[in-house]
């Protein structure tokens, strides 16, 4: 039975292209969506909490005669009061229609071809044409098959086949900006209200299709403060399995986001109640299962999330290598812990993160170099490595190991002026004018 310390957070509540045909260009949207299952809520958005950029190109694609609409996390984001980082926009244009619109407008994507709609300051509007599931279309021989396989994204369709092809309920709203309607073909309306997250059919059957919507699961409820279904909540349990079956690079980056986004702490006990971090970092989920043998080691670990979190929220993103070495660092210093070759055992504990999650070297040697650095910056030596960008990557890790063990960081001050300073954020956020994509 898992002992259960103040520190940990509490479990979340649980509420009871294929082109086909000429693009359709909208004359009438008064009778838009007829006997779609559509119903239309009337919501006025704040106006001043919307892109202005991102409205500009709805309206601009409805006065070409096409349909356009914000959609998704955006609608989601504004819906629960919260502050959207990014705002997409889907419509019937195809992207050959919306870049021959705007000037400033590429387009990206080999298989799915998607326009981003360029603006100052390295804004980027992304603007998707509606898609349906490729799995409605029939192929009448193998060839035709492999092809829909091939091009299985590239499948233009209606703005509710676009809804409903999507992973869940809260993420299928679209935004009516001239007439300030929300559209719901999926309820995901009363899940907003419920503030529950729910799949759009079966979750058994959606987490089978693409695992890593069981991570995103865990970082909406986390990030948004919002509960799961107990359906879902269920699915998530049953087919965690199916998360060493999902690609390596996309499992990684999806647990780089519940890190970065400043709700670590509860992600990662979403992440180890769920049994989904024993398929992924089994290591680290065996250290938190033995509460008694680890000296306090995962009230430490639970408030390094916190402390991680609370940085994050007041002074933005840190770098990918402070956040894995945050991460590890209980079991990494019980496994380096009165051994002579710390870099070997490090590098040893390392390796399976690297093979299992596709860890980038660059990350899983600077964690090692951290952990191997760390005592010596504790005792305030820190010599010709103070000088190096990996010296302020370990002080910050340091700091949220004091912050930790409950040590005032600010006892650090006098390593922290010799310390080189280095722009801590995540190596993309560094390209703030370079466009996504």
């Amino acid at each position: 039975m898992r002992r259960r310390s103040d520190s940990v957070p509490e479990p979340p509540d649980l509420p009871a292209f294929r082109v086909e045909g000429e693009p359709r260009v909208d004359t009438q949207p008064e009778a838009r969506h007829e006997n779609t299952g559509l119903v239309r809520h009337d919501v006025a958005l704040d106006d001043a909490r919307i892109d202005t950029d991102a409205a500009r190109v709805v309206r601009r694609l409805e006065r070409n005669g096409f349909q356009a609409y914000l959609v998704g996390g955006c609608v989601r984001d504004l819906l629960l009061g919260g502050t959207p980082k990014d705002f997409d926009v889907a419509t019937s244009a195809r992207p050959e229609d919306v870049r021959a619109i705007f000037r400033n407008c590429r387009i990206i994507g080999r298989r799915f071809r998607l326009a981003h709609v360029l603006f100052g300051g390295g804004k980027v509007i992304e603007v998707a044409t509606f898609r349906k599931n490729p799995q409605e279309l029939v192929a009448d021989d193998e060839d035709e098959a492999a092809e829909i396989i091939i091009r299985s994204d590239n499948v233009f369709g209606e703005a509710h086949e676009d809804a409903i092809r999507r992973d869940f309920t809260i993420n299928a709203l679209f935004y009516d900006l001239d007439r300030r309607q929300v559209l719901d073909w999926c309820g995901g309306m009363a899940d907003i209200l419920a503030r529950s997250i729910r799949t759009i059919g079966e979750p058994s059957v959606r987490f089978r299709e693409d695992p890593v919507r069981i991570l995103r699961v865990v970082k909406f409820a986390a990030r948004l403060d919002l509960g799961i279904h107990p359906d879902v909540y269920d699915a998530m349990v049953a087919h965690r399995d199916e998360l060493a079956k999902a690609a390596r690079p996309r499992v990684f980056e999806e647990i780089l986001r519940l890190l970065r986004q400043g709700a670590a702490q509860r992600s990662m006990w979403l992440l180890w109640e769920t049994g989904a971090m024993a398929v992924l970092m089994p290591e680290l989920s065996a250290y938190l299962d033995d509460d008694e043998g680890t000296g306090g080691g995962v009230h430490r670990f639970f408030q390094r999330l916190r402390a991680v979190d609370e940085r994050v929220k007041r002074e933005g993103p840190l770098d990918d290598t402070v956040l894995w070495t945050a991460l590890l660092l209980e079991p990494l210093l019980e496994v380096v812990r009165d051994v002579r070759d710390i870099a070997g055992e490090a590098h040893a504990f390392l390796d399976p993160f690297v093979r299992r999650l596709a860890m980038p070297r660059r990350i899983a040697d600077g964690v090692k170099r951290i952990v191997a650095i760390l005592p010596r910056l504790a005792q305030g030596r820190g010599g010709r490595f103070a000088r190096t960008e990996l010296a302020a990557q370990a002080l910050a890790v340091l700091e949220l190991d004091y912050v930790a063990r409950g040590k005032d960081p600010a006892a650090l001050s006098r390593l922290r002026e010799a310390v080189a300073p280095v722009d801590n954020r995540p190596m993309r956020h560094r390209a703030a004018l370079t466009p996504r994509g």
